[in-house]
């Protein structure tokens, strides 16, 4: 005479709850030795018991129940080990995945590195009221339209009585890198709000996180820069989505000699480092 558990009894025995061994049920995984036709209660036997360790040492793994399956229903031990070994495999692989993200993210959360290029630091810029003027503009106009964009700010806050409180800086989107044709905002910072006139109209420059390089020289020469720049945050700190500043510490304003003109250009990041 066959000897049964109840699905309570077989629960215990097995560390699985109940809601599980019904769902291994319906769907033909783990099913019980005898089910009631009148009360539907499901009855297991001893001897399901390893086949129930087999599975949940598996689930433990991260096995799919279809793999599992598979497994269990194999027609040969070699193709069985096969299986196995193939879900080990995958295992290995996440595992050095998450190693090597695991290596990364500790490497972010060092101090940066004694010997930073030249120039870069990290730096967290505040939210910034300001006269601005955006629009698209394609790569290859963007210098002249930068400088006439200044020049019509600049002469916008000189009528209304608003002092510049800071540098002057654009806000370039990715598009402008990629397609050679996106949006720049340029904006200078300013004591108080100005009134919207022409292109140009009042903004507050939302704060920032940033490694910032500055490039030294004219803007023909500004691609070594950002190429120094890109290298670093690649290297030591966790890039995000936003669009690239630039601040205009030196200019066609202060000088004629472009060789005398000083940009800081700002790459957006998360920062992480102890030492930021």
């Amino acid at each position: 005479m066959l000897r049964y558990l109840s699905i309570g009894d077989f629960s215990r025995a097995t560390h699985m709850t109940v809601k599980t061994l019904r769902h291994y049920h319906r769907i033909g995984l783990l099913e019980p030795a005898a089910v009631d036709p009148h009360t539907g209660y499901r009855r297991y036997t001893p001897e399901q018991i390893p086949t129930a360790q087999v599975i949940r040492r598996f689930r433990d793994l991260d096995m799919p129940l279809e793999e599992i399956q598979a497994v269990l229903t194999a027609p040969d031990l070699r193709t069985r080990n096969d299986r196995i070994s193939a879900h080990l495999n995958h295992l290995e692989e996440e595992l050095g995945r998450t190693q090597r993200a695991v290596t990364s993210l500790r490497d972010l959360l060092a101090p940066p590195p004694a010997d930073l290029p030249a120039g870069i630091e990290l730096r967290s810029v505040p939210s910034t009221p300001a006269a601005a003027i955006s629009e698209v503009v394609d790569a290859e106009d963007s210098a002249s339209w930068l400088q006439g964009a200044l020049g019509e700010l600049y002469a916008t806050l000189t009528a209304q009585n608003a002092s510049p409180r800071g540098h002057a800086g654009g806000i370039y989107a990715d598009e402008l890198f990629t397609d050679h044709r996106g949006q720049v905002t340029i904006f200078v910072p300013c004591t108080r709000e100005i009134r919207s006139v022409g292109r140009v109209t009042s903004l507050v420059v939302p704060p920032a996180e940033l490694a910032v390089i500055t490039h030294a020289g004219p803007p023909s020469d500004v691609d070594r820069a950002y190429g120094t720049l890109a290298s670093y945050v690649t290297r030591h700190a966790l890039a995000v989505d936003g669009p690239i500043r630039e601040y205009y510490l030196v200019g066609q304003r202060d000088t004629p000699d472009t060789s005398q003109w000083h940009t800081e250009i700002g790459w957006p990041i998360f920062q992480t480092g102890s030492g930021a």
